[in-house]
């Protein structure tokens, strides 16, 4: 068993499309912007031994505004240009009350089964109210991303940082605490 940081996408990975003081995600490949400190906060998890996971909901999919073929072109693109060990997705929306839409834990599950992780010793970072409580239904501490969005703040969380730079930070020093 190995601990996992797993990731949102917009907003963590990559430069959200900001409208209306919401995120949104970006409409092209050539529209993602990878955003700084990223890939040496990504290099120092992997280099400590953690899986990096990214775990997306993508409901314009189902809300027929984007296509998945889309969606899957911008997640190629991130693989291949970062040291990520899987990016999962859901394509549902609200209405189909699958397991997989954060903030239900699914997708973070799923790859604890599928690369045996130690769901207590990982992390969730994320943006927005549906990352943190899908990291913590699923048994990880929690790290929330505090942009000011004008929506929902999680109710909960174990830490709070202004980017994934500063998220891997507190990690790498909680496992300096055990």
């Amino acid at each position: 068993m190995r601990p996992a940081v797993f990731l949102d996408r917009d907003g963590v990975i990559n430069r959200p499309i900001i409208r209306g003081g919401k995120p949104y995600p970006p409409t092209s490949p050539e529209e993602v912007e990878i955003l700084p400190g990223v890939i040496d906060a990504l290099t120092a998890l992997h280099e400590a031994g953690y899986w990096l996971i990214v775990v997306t909901n993508q409901p314009d999919v189902a809300r027929s505004s984007t296509s998945k073929a889309l969606v899957e072109s911008i997640n190629v693109r991130l693989q291949s240009e970062l040291p990520l060990d899987a990016i999962l997705t859901c394509f549902h929306d609200e209405p189909d009350r699958c397991d997989c839409r954060k903030p239900k834990p699914g997708l973070l599950l799923t790859a604890a089964r599928d690369f045996e992780v130690d769901l207590s010793a990982s992390f969730m970072v994320g943006d927005r109210w549906r990352d943190v409580e899908a990291g913590r239904r699923a048994g990880c501490r929690t790290i929330f991303i505090d942009y000011g969005y004008d929506e929902r703040r999680p109710e909960l969380y174990d830490f709070r940082a202004g980017s994934l730079l500063e998220a891997a930070e507190v990690i790498l020093q909680e496992e300096k605490v055990k």
